[in-house]
Protein backbone atom coordinates (compact mmCIF):
# COMPACT_ATOMS: atom_id res chain seq x y z
CA UNK A 1 0.00 0.00 0.00
CA UNK A 2 1.34 3.83 -0.78
CA UNK A 3 2.35 6.19 1.40
CA UNK A 4 -0.72 8.20 0.03
CA UNK A 5 -3.11 5.11 0.65
CA UNK A 6 -2.79 5.08 3.95
CA UNK A 7 -2.68 9.19 4.37
CA UNK A 8 -6.17 9.13 2.47
CA UNK A 9 -7.93 6.02 4.84
CA UNK A 10 -6.77 7.51 7.92
CA UNK A 11 -7.86 11.03 7.01
CA UNK A 12 -11.36 9.53 6.30
CA UNK A 13 -11.59 7.22 9.19
CA UNK A 14 -14.00 9.34 11.07
CA UNK A 15 -16.43 9.26 7.82
CA UNK A 16 -15.66 5.62 6.17
CA UNK A 17 -19.54 3.82 6.41
CA UNK A 18 -20.40 1.25 4.38
CA UNK A 19 -21.22 1.52 0.96
CA UNK A 20 -24.32 0.10 -1.16
CA UNK A 21 -24.14 0.33 -4.45
CA UNK A 22 -27.46 0.33 -6.81
CA UNK A 23 -26.92 -0.36 -9.85
CA UNK A 24 -29.30 0.75 -13.03
CA UNK A 25 -32.13 -0.47 -15.34
CA UNK A 26 -31.69 -3.65 -17.39
CA UNK A 27 -34.27 -3.47 -19.92
CA UNK A 28 -34.13 -7.19 -21.48
CA UNK A 29 -33.39 -11.24 -19.59
CA UNK A 30 -30.29 -11.09 -21.45
CA UNK A 31 -29.15 -7.43 -19.97
CA UNK A 32 -30.00 -8.91 -16.25
CA UNK A 33 -28.22 -12.17 -17.39
CA UNK A 34 -25.33 -9.93 -17.93
CA UNK A 35 -25.88 -8.07 -14.58
CA UNK A 36 -25.98 -11.32 -12.90
CA UNK A 37 -22.80 -12.47 -14.45
CA UNK A 38 -20.97 -9.68 -12.83
CA UNK A 39 -19.63 -9.71 -9.15
CA UNK A 40 -20.13 -6.18 -8.96
CA UNK A 41 -23.04 -5.45 -11.31
CA UNK A 42 -21.28 -2.99 -13.60
CA UNK A 43 -19.28 -0.70 -11.30
CA UNK A 44 -15.93 -2.29 -11.64
CA UNK A 45 -16.16 -1.36 -14.72
CA UNK A 46 -13.46 1.33 -15.50
CA UNK A 47 -12.08 3.73 -18.68
CA UNK A 48 -8.62 4.38 -20.48
CA UNK A 49 -10.18 7.41 -22.37
CA UNK A 50 -11.44 10.54 -22.13
CA UNK A 51 -12.59 13.30 -24.80
CA UNK A 52 -10.20 15.72 -25.52
CA UNK A 53 -10.68 19.50 -25.75
CA UNK A 54 -14.62 20.41 -26.34
CA UNK A 55 -15.24 17.14 -26.61
CA UNK A 56 -15.79 16.98 -30.00
CA UNK A 57 -16.28 13.30 -31.16
CA UNK A 58 -14.78 13.44 -34.00
CA UNK A 59 -11.49 14.07 -32.50
CA UNK A 60 -9.33 11.78 -30.97
CA UNK A 61 -9.65 10.50 -27.83
CA UNK A 62 -7.11 10.83 -25.03
CA UNK A 63 -5.82 8.34 -22.55
CA UNK A 64 -6.56 8.11 -18.85
CA UNK A 65 -6.46 5.85 -17.19
CA UNK A 66 -9.28 5.06 -14.06
CA UNK A 67 -9.21 1.82 -12.39
CA UNK A 68 -12.92 1.92 -11.52
CA UNK A 69 -14.87 3.01 -8.67
CA UNK A 70 -14.80 -0.28 -6.62
CA UNK A 71 -10.85 -0.78 -7.13
CA UNK A 72 -10.25 3.15 -6.37
CA UNK A 73 -12.55 2.56 -3.31
CA UNK A 74 -10.37 -0.34 -2.24
CA UNK A 75 -6.82 0.99 -3.55
CA UNK A 76 -7.12 4.53 -2.23
CA UNK A 77 -9.90 4.55 0.79
CA UNK A 78 -9.23 1.24 2.44
CA UNK A 79 -12.56 -0.87 1.48
CA UNK A 80 -12.90 -4.21 0.92
CA UNK A 81 -15.47 -6.55 -0.89
CA UNK A 82 -17.89 -8.63 0.71
CA UNK A 83 -17.97 -11.51 -1.05
CA UNK A 84 -17.03 -14.75 0.93
CA UNK A 85 -15.10 -18.52 -0.76
CA UNK A 86 -17.94 -17.96 -3.61
CA UNK A 87 -20.83 -16.11 -1.35
CA UNK A 88 -22.37 -12.85 -1.22
CA UNK A 89 -24.06 -11.56 2.55
CA UNK A 90 -27.23 -12.42 1.42
CA UNK A 91 -26.92 -16.04 0.37
CA UNK A 92 -28.70 -18.67 3.09
CA UNK A 93 -25.55 -20.58 3.02
CA UNK A 94 -23.78 -17.77 4.85
CA UNK A 95 -21.64 -18.57 7.84
CA UNK A 96 -23.78 -17.99 10.56
CA UNK A 97 -20.34 -16.40 12.55
CA UNK A 98 -19.25 -14.51 9.65
CA UNK A 99 -18.75 -10.93 10.11
CA UNK A 100 -17.79 -8.06 7.23
CA UNK A 101 -15.35 -5.16 7.75
CA UNK A 102 -17.28 -1.61 8.51
CA UNK A 103 -15.26 -0.15 5.67
CA UNK A 104 -17.17 -2.70 2.82
CA UNK A 105 -18.20 -1.76 -0.66
CA UNK A 106 -21.63 -3.93 -0.73
CA UNK A 107 -23.32 -4.65 -4.10
CA UNK A 108 -27.25 -4.88 -4.12
CA UNK A 109 -27.60 -7.85 -6.29
CA UNK A 110 -31.50 -7.02 -7.01
CA UNK A 111 -31.66 -8.41 -10.76
CA UNK A 112 -30.01 -12.12 -9.55
CA UNK A 113 -33.87 -13.00 -9.37
CA UNK A 114 -34.93 -11.73 -12.40
CA UNK A 115 -31.84 -13.33 -14.38
CA UNK A 116 -32.48 -16.78 -16.38
CA UNK A 117 -29.08 -17.93 -14.84
CA UNK A 118 -29.77 -17.18 -11.20
CA UNK A 119 -33.57 -17.05 -10.82
CA UNK A 120 -37.05 -16.99 -12.83
CA UNK A 121 -35.61 -14.45 -15.99
CA UNK A 122 -39.03 -12.12 -14.76
CA UNK A 123 -38.15 -8.65 -13.69
CA UNK A 124 -40.31 -7.19 -10.46
CA UNK A 125 -41.61 -4.05 -9.59
CA UNK A 126 -39.82 -1.39 -8.43
CA UNK A 127 -41.49 -1.56 -4.77
CA UNK A 128 -40.18 -5.26 -4.53
CA UNK A 129 -36.64 -3.69 -5.53
CA UNK A 130 -36.79 -1.02 -2.93
CA UNK A 131 -38.47 -3.19 -0.26
CA UNK A 132 -34.72 -5.55 -0.65
CA UNK A 133 -32.93 -2.75 -0.28
CA UNK A 134 -34.39 -2.33 3.26
CA UNK A 135 -33.14 -6.07 4.14
CA UNK A 136 -29.83 -5.96 2.64
CA UNK A 137 -29.76 -2.40 4.55
CA UNK A 138 -30.27 -4.49 7.64
CA UNK A 139 -28.23 -7.64 6.89
CA UNK A 140 -24.86 -5.13 6.68
CA UNK A 141 -26.04 -3.71 10.03
CA UNK A 142 -26.06 -6.92 11.48
CA UNK A 143 -22.68 -8.20 10.23
CA UNK A 144 -20.60 -5.26 10.10
CA UNK A 145 -17.93 -5.08 12.36
CA UNK A 146 -15.32 -2.31 13.49
CA UNK A 147 -11.47 -2.80 13.33
CA UNK A 148 -11.35 -4.35 17.24
CA UNK A 149 -14.17 -6.79 15.79
CA UNK A 150 -16.80 -5.10 17.88
CA UNK A 151 -20.29 -4.47 16.24
CA UNK A 152 -21.54 -1.30 16.29
CA UNK A 153 -24.64 0.10 18.24
CA UNK A 154 -27.69 0.65 16.34
CA UNK A 155 -27.04 4.85 17.40
CA UNK A 156 -23.47 4.91 15.53
CA UNK A 157 -24.68 2.55 12.43
CA UNK A 158 -24.71 4.63 8.87
CA UNK A 159 -24.52 3.55 5.46
CA UNK A 160 -24.37 5.16 2.44
CA UNK A 161 -26.27 4.44 -0.55
CA UNK A 162 -24.33 4.67 -4.48
CA UNK A 163 -26.60 4.38 -7.94
CA UNK A 164 -26.65 4.93 -11.11
CA UNK A 165 -30.05 5.81 -13.51
CA UNK A 166 -32.56 3.78 -11.90
CA UNK A 167 -30.81 2.71 -8.76
CA UNK A 168 -31.30 6.15 -7.48
CA UNK A 169 -35.58 5.61 -8.01
CA UNK A 170 -34.77 2.38 -5.95
CA UNK A 171 -33.12 4.25 -3.13
CA UNK A 172 -35.85 7.15 -3.18
CA UNK A 173 -38.66 4.77 -3.08
CA UNK A 174 -37.10 3.25 -0.20
CA UNK A 175 -36.24 6.27 1.47
CA UNK A 176 -40.00 8.03 0.44
CA UNK A 177 -42.47 5.65 0.82
CA UNK A 178 -43.10 4.37 4.24
CA UNK A 179 -44.60 1.50 3.29
CA UNK A 180 -41.62 0.03 1.66
CA UNK A 181 -39.36 0.17 4.59
CA UNK A 182 -39.62 0.92 8.22
CA UNK A 183 -38.37 4.06 9.68
CA UNK A 184 -35.27 2.87 12.24
CA UNK A 185 -33.77 1.26 8.66
CA UNK A 186 -34.14 4.40 7.19
CA UNK A 187 -32.46 6.68 9.38
CA UNK A 188 -29.12 4.45 9.22
CA UNK A 189 -28.93 6.20 5.70
CA UNK A 190 -26.57 9.27 6.13
CA UNK A 191 -25.83 10.12 2.51
CA UNK A 192 -26.83 9.05 -0.96
CA UNK A 193 -25.38 9.79 -4.29
CA UNK A 194 -27.06 9.68 -7.95
CA UNK A 195 -25.25 9.21 -11.26
CA UNK A 196 -27.63 10.02 -14.10
CA UNK A 197 -30.70 9.01 -12.44
CA UNK A 198 -33.92 10.18 -14.03
CA UNK A 199 -35.05 12.08 -10.86
CA UNK A 200 -38.72 13.67 -13.14
CA UNK A 201 -38.82 10.86 -15.62
CA UNK A 202 -37.74 9.70 -18.92
CA UNK A 203 -38.28 11.96 -21.90
CA UNK A 204 -38.95 10.59 -25.10
CA UNK A 205 -39.15 12.66 -28.45
CA UNK A 206 -39.83 15.49 -25.87
CA UNK A 207 -42.72 13.40 -24.11
CA UNK A 208 -42.87 11.57 -20.77
CA UNK A 209 -42.66 7.66 -21.46
CA UNK A 210 -46.57 6.88 -21.11
CA UNK A 211 -47.98 5.09 -17.78
CA UNK A 212 -49.72 2.78 -20.29
CA UNK A 213 -45.99 1.23 -21.52
CA UNK A 214 -45.04 -1.66 -19.36
CA UNK A 215 -43.29 -3.46 -21.81
CA UNK A 216 -39.51 -4.33 -20.18
CA UNK A 217 -40.85 -2.11 -17.08
CA UNK A 218 -40.55 1.54 -19.13
CA UNK A 219 -43.40 2.37 -17.55
CA UNK A 220 -40.97 2.98 -14.43
CA UNK A 221 -40.30 6.42 -15.64
CA UNK A 222 -43.40 7.54 -16.38
CA UNK A 223 -44.38 10.26 -14.03
CA UNK A 224 -47.79 8.85 -12.56
CA UNK A 225 -46.12 5.49 -12.24
CA UNK A 226 -43.21 7.23 -10.51
CA UNK A 227 -45.45 9.08 -7.90
CA UNK A 228 -46.84 6.30 -6.78
CA UNK A 229 -44.00 4.12 -5.79
CA UNK A 230 -42.19 7.60 -4.80
CA UNK A 231 -45.32 7.97 -2.42
CA UNK A 232 -45.74 11.73 -4.44
CA UNK A 233 -49.50 10.88 -5.66
CA UNK A 234 -50.92 12.74 -2.92
CA UNK A 235 -48.43 15.70 -3.01
CA UNK A 236 -49.37 19.02 -3.15
CA UNK A 237 -46.58 20.34 -5.42
CA UNK A 238 -46.92 17.14 -8.00
CA UNK A 239 -50.59 17.62 -8.01
CA UNK A 240 -50.16 21.05 -9.05
CA UNK A 241 -47.43 20.61 -11.15
CA UNK A 242 -47.08 16.93 -12.28
CA UNK A 243 -42.85 17.14 -11.24
CA UNK A 244 -41.73 14.17 -9.42
CA UNK A 245 -38.30 15.42 -8.65
CA UNK A 246 -39.35 16.03 -4.90
CA UNK A 247 -37.33 14.41 -2.48
CA UNK A 248 -39.26 13.57 0.57
CA UNK A 249 -38.53 12.29 4.13
CA UNK A 250 -34.70 12.64 3.51
CA UNK A 251 -32.45 15.79 4.09
CA UNK A 252 -31.72 17.55 0.89
CA UNK A 253 -28.36 18.64 1.71
CA UNK A 254 -27.28 14.92 1.81
CA UNK A 255 -28.74 13.37 -1.52
CA UNK A 256 -26.10 14.85 -4.41
CA UNK A 257 -27.44 14.53 -7.91
CA UNK A 258 -24.16 13.67 -10.41
CA UNK A 259 -25.37 15.20 -14.07
CA UNK A 260 -23.81 14.22 -17.65
CA UNK A 261 -24.58 16.29 -20.76
CA UNK A 262 -22.65 13.78 -23.41
CA UNK A 263 -25.28 12.47 -25.40
CA UNK A 264 -23.06 11.76 -28.37
CA UNK A 265 -21.15 9.22 -27.13
CA UNK A 266 -24.26 6.99 -25.86
CA UNK A 267 -24.74 4.55 -28.70
CA UNK A 268 -27.33 2.45 -26.93
CA UNK A 269 -29.61 0.69 -29.34
CA UNK A 270 -27.65 1.93 -32.42
CA UNK A 271 -27.76 5.61 -31.40
CA UNK A 272 -31.51 5.25 -31.28
CA UNK A 273 -31.86 6.30 -27.49
CA UNK A 274 -29.82 9.54 -27.95
CA UNK A 275 -32.01 10.84 -30.90
CA UNK A 276 -35.07 10.48 -28.82
CA UNK A 277 -33.61 12.19 -25.73
CA UNK A 278 -32.68 14.78 -28.03
CA UNK A 279 -30.10 17.60 -27.17
CA UNK A 280 -29.65 18.25 -23.50
CA UNK A 281 -29.44 14.98 -22.36
CA UNK A 282 -26.70 12.33 -21.48
CA UNK A 283 -27.91 10.19 -24.52
CA UNK A 284 -30.75 8.85 -22.22
CA UNK A 285 -31.74 11.74 -19.55
CA UNK A 286 -32.42 15.23 -19.87
CA UNK A 287 -29.73 17.15 -17.38
CA UNK A 288 -32.93 18.90 -16.20
CA UNK A 289 -34.43 15.66 -15.12
CA UNK A 290 -31.18 14.31 -13.28
CA UNK A 291 -31.59 16.50 -10.36
CA UNK A 292 -33.85 17.23 -7.06
CA UNK A 293 -35.35 19.46 -4.58
CA UNK A 294 -36.13 18.67 -0.95
CA UNK A 295 -37.42 20.15 1.78
CA UNK A 296 -36.07 21.53 5.09
CA UNK A 297 -37.43 20.78 8.39
CA UNK A 298 -39.20 24.32 8.27
CA UNK A 299 -40.69 23.29 4.84
CA UNK A 300 -38.73 25.53 2.99
CA UNK A 301 -37.92 24.31 -0.62
CA UNK A 302 -33.79 23.60 -0.90
CA UNK A 303 -31.72 22.14 -4.20
CA UNK A 304 -29.78 19.04 -3.33
CA UNK A 305 -26.48 20.01 -4.41
CA UNK A 306 -25.46 18.70 -7.95
CA UNK A 307 -22.60 18.61 -10.52
CA UNK A 308 -22.22 18.35 -13.91
CA UNK A 309 -19.92 16.69 -15.99
CA UNK A 310 -19.68 16.21 -20.26
CA UNK A 311 -19.96 12.23 -19.65
CA UNK A 312 -22.91 9.80 -21.11
CA UNK A 313 -25.12 7.70 -19.36
CA UNK A 314 -22.76 4.26 -19.97
CA UNK A 315 -20.39 3.03 -22.34
CA UNK A 316 -16.55 4.20 -22.57
CA UNK A 317 -17.28 7.46 -22.13
CA UNK A 318 -19.87 6.97 -19.18
CA UNK A 319 -20.38 9.20 -16.08
CA UNK A 320 -19.89 6.19 -13.50
CA UNK A 321 -16.91 4.89 -14.84
CA UNK A 322 -15.49 8.74 -14.98
CA UNK A 323 -12.56 10.47 -12.64
CA UNK A 324 -14.64 13.48 -12.74
CA UNK A 325 -17.90 11.34 -10.83
CA UNK A 326 -15.56 9.75 -8.57
CA UNK A 327 -13.92 12.86 -7.22
CA UNK A 328 -16.99 14.36 -6.56
CA UNK A 329 -18.11 11.20 -5.24
CA UNK A 330 -15.45 10.86 -2.73
CA UNK A 331 -15.46 14.24 -1.14
CA UNK A 332 -18.92 13.91 -1.01
CA UNK A 333 -18.39 10.93 0.85
CA UNK A 334 -14.91 12.05 3.13
CA UNK A 335 -14.72 15.61 2.68
CA UNK A 336 -14.49 18.65 5.08
CA UNK A 337 -16.47 21.78 3.50
CA UNK A 338 -19.04 22.22 1.36
CA UNK A 339 -19.27 25.02 -1.13
CA UNK A 340 -22.35 26.60 -2.99
CA UNK A 341 -22.02 28.29 -5.91
CA UNK A 342 -24.41 30.84 -6.31
CA UNK A 343 -24.95 34.08 -8.84
CA UNK A 344 -26.93 36.72 -7.98
CA UNK A 345 -27.85 39.00 -10.54
CA UNK A 346 -28.27 43.05 -9.51
CA UNK A 347 -29.22 44.07 -13.31
CA UNK A 348 -29.08 44.02 -16.93
CA UNK A 349 -28.25 46.12 -19.76
CA UNK A 350 -30.10 45.82 -23.14
CA UNK A 351 -28.27 47.27 -26.20
CA UNK A 352 -28.90 50.29 -26.59
CA UNK A 353 -30.95 50.42 -29.56
CA UNK A 354 -33.29 48.56 -27.03
CA UNK A 355 -33.43 50.71 -24.07
CA UNK A 356 -36.56 51.84 -23.06
CA UNK A 357 -38.36 48.64 -24.02
CA UNK A 358 -37.41 45.88 -21.59
CA UNK A 359 -40.52 45.06 -21.39
CA UNK A 360 -41.79 44.30 -24.68
CA UNK A 361 -37.64 42.21 -24.46
CA UNK A 362 -37.76 38.28 -24.50
CA UNK A 363 -34.11 36.84 -23.94
CA UNK A 364 -32.76 33.92 -22.39
CA UNK A 365 -29.33 34.61 -19.80
CA UNK A 366 -27.31 31.42 -19.87
CA UNK A 367 -24.91 31.34 -16.86
CA UNK A 368 -21.76 28.82 -17.42
CA UNK A 369 -19.67 26.87 -14.56
CA UNK A 370 -16.59 25.27 -14.34
CA UNK A 371 -15.12 24.50 -10.72
CA UNK A 372 -11.53 22.23 -9.98
CA UNK A 373 -9.51 21.98 -7.29
CA UNK A 374 -5.74 22.77 -7.79
CA UNK A 375 -4.28 20.02 -9.76
CA UNK A 376 -6.72 18.10 -10.12
CA UNK A 377 -6.91 16.39 -14.03
CA UNK A 378 -10.92 17.06 -14.67
CA UNK A 379 -13.28 19.54 -13.54
CA UNK A 380 -15.87 18.84 -10.58
CA UNK A 381 -18.06 20.41 -12.14
CA UNK A 382 -18.94 21.95 -15.93
CA UNK A 383 -21.65 23.42 -16.90
CA UNK A 384 -22.17 24.93 -20.75
CA UNK A 385 -24.12 25.93 -23.13
CA UNK A 386 -22.39 24.23 -25.74
CA UNK A 387 -23.45 21.12 -23.83
CA UNK A 388 -27.13 22.28 -23.06
CA UNK A 389 -25.98 22.74 -19.18
CA UNK A 390 -25.47 25.98 -18.53
CA UNK A 391 -28.10 27.16 -16.41
CA UNK A 392 -30.66 29.81 -17.92
CA UNK A 393 -32.78 32.95 -16.90
CA UNK A 394 -36.07 34.64 -18.81
CA UNK A 395 -35.11 38.28 -19.16
CA UNK A 396 -38.96 38.27 -17.59
CA UNK A 397 -38.05 36.15 -14.23
CA UNK A 398 -34.84 38.61 -13.65
CA UNK A 399 -36.85 42.10 -14.62
CA UNK A 400 -39.96 41.59 -13.52
CA UNK A 401 -40.28 38.59 -11.10
CA UNK A 402 -36.81 39.12 -9.44
CA UNK A 403 -35.50 35.85 -9.53
CA UNK A 404 -32.38 36.96 -9.67
CA UNK A 405 -30.32 34.33 -7.58
CA UNK A 406 -29.09 31.57 -9.87
CA UNK A 407 -27.86 28.06 -8.01
CA UNK A 408 -25.18 26.78 -10.16
CA UNK A 409 -23.51 23.76 -8.18
CA UNK A 410 -22.20 22.32 -5.21
CA UNK A 411 -18.47 21.36 -4.38
CA UNK A 412 -17.09 19.23 -1.50
CA UNK A 413 -13.58 20.18 -0.71
CA UNK A 414 -11.30 17.53 1.45
CA UNK A 415 -8.53 18.13 3.77
CA UNK A 416 -6.98 14.68 2.47
CA UNK A 417 -7.20 15.66 -1.53
CA UNK A 418 -5.10 18.93 -1.12
CA UNK A 419 -1.48 18.68 -3.08
CA UNK A 420 0.61 20.01 -0.15
CA UNK A 421 -0.69 18.58 3.23
CA UNK A 422 2.02 21.22 4.84
CA UNK A 423 -0.21 24.07 3.64
CA UNK A 424 -3.70 24.28 5.21
CA UNK A 425 -5.04 26.00 2.59
CA UNK A 426 -7.65 24.83 0.17
CA UNK A 427 -7.13 25.97 -3.43
CA UNK A 428 -9.37 26.23 -6.56
CA UNK A 429 -10.51 28.29 -9.64
CA UNK A 430 -14.12 28.75 -10.64
CA UNK A 431 -14.75 30.16 -14.55
CA UNK A 432 -17.94 31.67 -15.07
CA UNK A 433 -19.33 32.69 -18.19
CA UNK A 434 -22.74 34.65 -18.76
CA UNK A 435 -24.21 34.73 -21.95
CA UNK A 436 -27.55 35.54 -23.66
CA UNK A 437 -28.79 33.27 -26.76
CA UNK A 438 -30.77 36.21 -28.09
CA UNK A 439 -32.97 39.33 -28.46
CA UNK A 440 -36.65 38.96 -29.45
CA UNK A 441 -38.67 42.01 -29.20
CA UNK A 442 -42.60 41.39 -29.91
CA UNK A 443 -41.50 38.16 -30.98
CA UNK A 444 -39.03 39.00 -33.68
CA UNK A 445 -35.11 38.69 -33.49
CA UNK A 446 -33.48 41.78 -32.62
CA UNK A 447 -31.40 43.22 -35.76
CA UNK A 448 -28.25 43.68 -33.90
CA UNK A 449 -28.52 40.11 -32.44
CA UNK A 450 -24.82 38.99 -31.83
CA UNK A 451 -25.24 35.14 -31.98
CA UNK A 452 -23.02 33.89 -29.25
CA UNK A 453 -21.95 36.54 -27.58
CA UNK A 454 -20.77 36.92 -23.83
CA UNK A 455 -21.71 39.43 -21.45
CA UNK A 456 -19.11 38.32 -18.87
CA UNK A 457 -16.21 35.31 -19.06
CA UNK A 458 -13.47 35.56 -16.60
CA UNK A 459 -11.70 33.20 -14.33
CA UNK A 460 -11.10 32.97 -9.89
CA UNK A 461 -8.68 31.77 -8.01
CA UNK A 462 -10.14 31.10 -4.69
CA UNK A 463 -7.89 30.39 -1.61
CA UNK A 464 -9.48 29.13 1.65
CA UNK A 465 -7.07 28.88 4.62
CA UNK A 466 -9.85 27.95 7.52
CA UNK A 467 -10.08 30.03 10.64
CA UNK A 468 -8.13 32.62 8.89
CA UNK A 469 -8.92 34.61 5.02
CA UNK A 470 -10.69 33.76 2.02
CA UNK A 471 -8.55 35.69 -0.90
CA UNK A 472 -9.51 35.59 -5.01
CA UNK A 473 -8.68 37.02 -7.86
CA UNK A 474 -9.90 37.59 -11.25
CA UNK A 475 -7.59 36.39 -13.92
CA UNK A 476 -8.42 38.66 -16.13
CA UNK A 477 -9.72 41.91 -14.41
CA UNK A 478 -7.06 44.83 -14.68
CA UNK A 479 -8.70 45.95 -10.89
CA UNK A 480 -7.47 45.20 -7.96
CA UNK A 481 -5.39 41.46 -7.90
CA UNK A 482 -6.44 40.24 -4.85
CA UNK A 483 -9.44 40.69 -2.11
CA UNK A 484 -8.98 38.84 1.30
CA UNK A 485 -12.16 38.54 3.38
CA UNK A 486 -11.06 37.40 6.95
CA UNK A 487 -13.00 34.76 8.88
CA UNK A 488 -13.67 36.04 12.37
CA UNK A 489 -13.21 33.23 15.21
CA UNK A 490 -17.36 32.60 15.53
CA UNK A 491 -17.76 32.39 11.72
CA UNK A 492 -14.93 29.60 11.93
CA UNK A 493 -16.50 27.97 14.67
CA UNK A 494 -19.76 28.22 13.49
CA UNK A 495 -18.70 26.04 10.01
CA UNK A 496 -16.85 23.63 12.29
CA UNK A 497 -19.91 22.97 14.21
CA UNK A 498 -21.89 21.96 10.89
CA UNK A 499 -22.75 25.92 10.49
CA UNK A 500 -22.25 28.50 7.17
CA UNK A 501 -20.39 30.91 6.26
CA UNK A 502 -21.29 33.32 3.18
CA UNK A 503 -18.77 35.08 0.42
CA UNK A 504 -19.79 37.23 -2.33
CA UNK A 505 -16.96 38.00 -5.19
CA UNK A 506 -18.65 40.61 -7.55
CA UNK A 507 -17.97 40.28 -10.88
CA UNK A 508 -15.45 42.96 -12.89
CA UNK A 509 -17.48 45.13 -14.59
CA UNK A 510 -16.86 47.97 -17.48
CA UNK A 511 -18.56 50.93 -17.07
CA UNK A 512 -21.70 51.62 -19.29
CA UNK A 513 -21.48 48.46 -21.05
CA UNK A 514 -24.33 47.69 -23.14
CA UNK A 515 -25.97 44.99 -23.20
CA UNK A 516 -24.24 43.98 -19.84
CA UNK A 517 -24.81 42.24 -16.27
CA UNK A 518 -24.12 43.12 -12.91
CA UNK A 519 -23.77 40.53 -10.42
CA UNK A 520 -21.58 38.71 -7.68
CA UNK A 521 -20.80 34.82 -7.60
CA UNK A 522 -22.05 34.18 -4.01
CA UNK A 523 -20.43 31.08 -2.10
CA UNK A 524 -22.19 29.64 1.01
CA UNK A 525 -19.18 27.96 3.13
CA UNK A 526 -20.19 24.80 5.42
CA UNK A 527 -18.09 22.75 7.42
CA UNK A 528 -19.23 19.10 5.84
CA UNK A 529 -18.49 15.68 7.66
Amino acid sequence: MSDTAKALQQAVAPAAHPIIYVRGYAMSESERDETAADPFCGFNAGSTVVRAGTGDKDTKARKFIFESPVVRLISDFGYADVYDEGLDIMDRDWPKDKTIPYRSVVVYRYYDDGSSLLGSGKSSPIETYAEGLGKLIQRVRDLARDEAGQAIADTDFKCYLVAHSMGGLVCRAFLQNPALGDAETRAWVDKVFTYATPHNGIELAGVNVPDWLKTADMNNFSRPRMAEYLNLDKDSEYLAEERVDLLRHFPPDRFFCMVGSNRADYNVAAGLSRMFSGHGSDGLVKVANAVLTGQDRAGQTLPCPKAYTYRSHSGYFGIVNSEEAFQNLTRFLFGNLRVDIWFDVAGVTLPESLQGQADQVEADYYFELQAAPRKMRGLLTRRTAEEDSAAIRGHGEIVKHKKRSVYLSSVFLANWAKVDQTDNTLTYAVTLGIGVQEYLVDGWLFDSHVEGARLFSDTAIIAITPAKQIEWHWSQAKSKPTDIRLITQDEHEAVEAGGSLTVEIPIPTIAKKAPGITGKLRFVVSGWR
